[in-house]
């Protein structure tokens, strides 16, 4: 998504793969990205290129999309594999700020914005477009492409950036032609030439551990408590077990109620359907 929000699992599965690889082990990951936020995408690239650091074989297959900062993940890899209509490329970036400076001047609405910096604020909904705003949020963007493009040709030497760097984006065989990707293969055709060469194929999943019920953190000894009277430890734990129950067995009746009054649903068929004469 636009925001990289799985970034902290992708950082917590790198971490296990690194920690437990071996010489000559190789690292596959299945990429499905249309891009976003610069920083996200380069942080989530920055993982990525852990892989290699560590000496692992980095292969990208690409299902469906690896556009923009998702190209941007893709290109760190040793070897990029898209399926035959997989959409590559979109080496740009853009920015979009909806104004509505002259609808608020209508209404007789203006909003003050006090900054300390020239360039603090440049477009916003509710200021003014002046040129100068305009000519600076440019060159922030032409930055910003020309680093997005000197990271791709960092890690794909062979590509013509020029070519490339446009925000166009090309299918499977297309982008093939043009070196943004190295074959074109589905990701189960890729593990099952891992299968038949003896390798042993693990998949790494990174699963959060579940939260501490509220009733049970507030069990935790905050210290100095006592081991008598209400504040014992042990009518705290009896306390929230018999409160777990009674939540559980409400849960349980309200679902069968639920279910009885969906299988005992009045039959309306007669008053629906009416034969005439």
């Amino acid at each position: 998504d636009i925001q990289a929000s799985q970034l902290n699992n992708l950082r917590e599965e790198v971490t296990a793969v690194i920690r437990n690889a071996k010489p000559g082990d190789e690292a596959l990951v299945v990429l499905q990205s249309g891009g976003g936020t610069v920083t996200g995408y380069g942080l989530a690239a920055g993982q990525l290129v852990r892989l290699k650091e560590a000496g692992l074989f980095l292969t990208m297959a690409v299902e469906q999309v690896a556009a923009s900062g998702g190209y941007m993940m893709a290109c760190v890899a040793d070897r990029i594999v898209a399926s035959p209509f997989a959409v590559l490329g979109s080496i740009g970036v853009i920015s979009e700020v909806p104004n509505a400076y002259e609808r608020l001047k209508q209404e007789g609405i203006e909003f003050q914005t006090v900054t300390a910096g020239k360039f603090k604020r440049t477009l916003t909904p509710t200021k003014k477009v002046t040129k100068a705003d305009l000519d600076k949020s440019k060159e922030d963007l032409e930055q910003v492409l020309g680093q997005f493009a000197s990271f791709v040709k960092e890690n794909r030497p062979s590509l013509d950036i020029d070519s490339v760097a446009t925000g166009e984006t090309w299918f499977g065989k297309a982008a093939l032609e043009r070196g943004l990707c190295d074959a074109i293969q589905t990701v189960d055709d890729i593990l099952l030439n891992y299968v038949d060469l003896g390798y042993n194929v693990y998949e790494i999943k990174y699963s959060p551990p579940p939260p501490v019920p509220e009733g049970l953190a507030q069990l935790l000894p905050l210290g100095g408590a006592s081991g008598t009277g209400d504040s014992s430890l042990m009518r705290k734990v009896v306390r929230w077990m018999v409160g777990a129950v009674a939540e559980e067995v409400g849960s349980v009746l309200e679902e069968r109620n639920a279910l009885s009054q969906r299988v005992m649903a009045k039959d309306d068929t007669s008053e629906r359907v009416q034969m005439r004469e």
